[in-house]
Parts: C-alpha cells; structure tokens; sequence
C-alpha cells in the first residue's frame, strides 16, 4: 500500500469517517500492480465479453459470446482465480445472440444479462441460488432506444437502480426500478459522457456506497475513476484525473470487477484470459 493511501485512511479515521460499507476500501488505483495471476477461460469460450463473482468470492461467472452462454466456476480459495475450475455453463441463445454484460442478485436468486443482439436486458429466476443450471427466463426491458451497442451491466445492491454502458452514446445510461430487482419496472432517468476519457467503454464498475465509479475502456486499454457528489447519480459524476493502463496485459478488455473489500481488481480480455490485480 503506498504512504499516500495510508496518509488518507489515516485522515478519514481521525475525521470519524469509518470504514466503507462491508468494509471495502477503495481501491488505490493509480498505484495498482498486477499479482502475475491469470486464468484463461478460453476451452469455453474465445469470446468473452464480461465477469462476475460472487459475493464471497467462491464463485466466478464469464459471459461468453461464442457459445452465447454463462459460465460458472468454482474457486478454492476464494478470489483467486487461479484455483478457479470449470463447473458448467447456460445457454442463453433463445433470448440473447451476442451477450456482452452479466450481474445477480446479491442474494443469488436473480441474473440479469445484456447484448447487442436484442438490445434488451434479460432477467432470469434461479431456484437454486447461484446455480446457472436452475436459472429460467423470467422477462426484459428493451433499452435499444437509449443504446444500441451495450457493453456492460451494473445493478445497485438494493436493486433499485441498474446502468448499462455502451459504444453507441460512449456513456453510462441510468435507470430507476420501480419495483427492486424487477426489470420490468425500468425507467430511464440520464446519461453521463465517458467519451472524453474513452469512446469505446466496455465495462462499469461502482463502490458500494455509489460514490465511485470505474469505467472500462478499450480505446486506450484502460481503467478510469470518477467521483460521484451525490451517490449513484451519474449527472454528478466527474473524471478524478487517475487511469491505470492495462496495455502491458495482452487481449481487448471487457469486463471489469472488484473484490469484495476493494483490494484486488480483474478484467477480463476478449481472447478468454483472466488477469488479477492487488489494488491496496
């Protein structure tokens, strides 16, 4: 951890700040370094477009464009991918053609994917939680009006709020849910520009309490940091000034996620390879 991270959570402790929810930090971006941690998920798919992880870091899911799947993987321990191993995986193809994005439900129980095939979001219900295999299709909401070319997926933890990122508008579209977690129930609220920083994003990322953002980009090979005034409202969102290159890792990235506590970040390339950075 660099003296100018320690400097500033010493700061927010003596100012009574506390600690971030569920104890994340955030991430010391400008000063990431890369654990030498890779994974290649290519055997499924050489196509990957997105990837989450679940909560406790056990599990791991890649959004796959050549076979229009999900896939599910099992980590021991958890968040370090490379453990990972292959579990299963779940067509999407009747709903979804050219997948790009995924994210669940905290609890599991929900799945949410988007593409630019149909330009829809998709919502699945699984019985079973965080078990593809049970997952069915439950309904969407079209979003083809307010961006053509998605590339990424965001969902609140409350559920009350979902942001998709595109190359259509090169922005993050922002969207009330009037009932949780239910897409059905999507209105569209404003957009935020990324195309100073990035014409081509590919994925989006938000800390836990909304207050920061972190955007994917592949026209530069890189990770951008904005701040938020007034948490999860994009229209008060403002490029910090940090970036972190991603060049000197080989493949286009699309996908982007954080652990847990903020400390490690990863992105996935299109070629199918994983890469694991320490971010504290």
């Amino acid at each position: 951890m660099s003296v100018a991270r320690l400097m500033q959570q010493a700061a927010a402790g003596s100012a009574g700040a506390g600690p971030e929810p569920s104890g994340w930090t955030d991430p010391d971006l400008a000063n990431a370094s890369y654990d030498s941690v890779s994974f290649s998920v290519a055997v499924q798919d050489a196509n990957t477009q997105d990837l989450f992880f679940k909560p406790d870091g056990s599990k791991l899911y890649i959004v796959g464009d050549s076979g229009n799947s999900i896939y599910e993987y099992d980590l021991s321990p958890a968040w370090d991918i490379s453990t990972a191993s292959y579990f299963q995986g779940f067509s999407i193809t009747l709903q979804e053609g050219s997948p790009t994005g995924v994210s669940f439900k905290p609890d599991g129980l929900k799945m949410y994917v988007i593409g630019r095939g149909n330009d829809r979001i998709q919502e699945y219900n699984l019985s079973t939680a965080w078990d593809i295999s049970t997952a069915n299709y439950s309904q969407d909401f079209p979003i083809g009006i307010f961006e053509s070319q998605p590339s990424g997926i965001f969902l609140k933890p409350d559920g009350t709020k979902l942001y998709v990122i595109g190359f259509t508008g090169d922005d993050i579209n922002e969207f009330n849910l009037g009932t949780a977690f239910d897409v059905s129930t999507s209105s569209y609220v404003q957009n935020f520009s990324v195309s100073p920083q990035d014409t081509f994003p590919n994925g989006l990322f938000f800390n836990p309490d909304g207050s920061k953002l972190y955007v994917l980009g592949r026209t530069n090979y890189a990770v951008y940091e904005y701040a938020l005034s007034s948490a999860w409202d994009i229209s008060t969102a403002s490029y910090s000034g940090i970036t972190f290159s991603l060049v000197s890792q080989e493949g286009t990235p699309t996908g982007i996620f954080f652990k847990s506590d903020g400390s490690k970040m990863y992105f996935v390339v299109s070629a199918g390879t994983i890469y694991q950075y320490s971010t504290a």
